[in-house]
């Protein structure tokens, strides 16, 4: 039996709640977002990049990298989606 290819990273639309998604590099971003959950190489942590749709600049999600469990990465990216969507100046950890 094979085992199924490992997946490293999730990107996915989603609509950023009022007060938005905090960047290091501009702050806060509000409106229809792209989000990338990208598990970086230590295989514990993710490095979280978002973007305006349509845009080609991509921003670090303040408080990336972020831990994530081993084997969590699908439910860490969901919920990370829930938490833009209720906005906030949601941070990756």
């Amino acid at each position: 039996m094979n085992n199924p290819p490992s997946v490293n990273s999730y990107v996915d639309r989603v609509t950023a709640g009022p007060g938005g998604a905090m960047t290091d590099e501009v702050g806060v971003v509000t409106g229809d977002l792209i989000v990338a959950t990208i598990l970086r190489s230590d295989g514990i942590s993710v490095r979280v990049a978002v973007q305006h749709s349509g845009s080609e600049t991509w921003y670090t999600l303040a408080g990336s990298p972020a831990p994530v469990p081993a084997g969590r990465l699908a439910a860490y990216h969901r919920d990370l989606l829930g938490r833009i969507r209720r906005g906030g100046g949601t941070r990756a950890t």
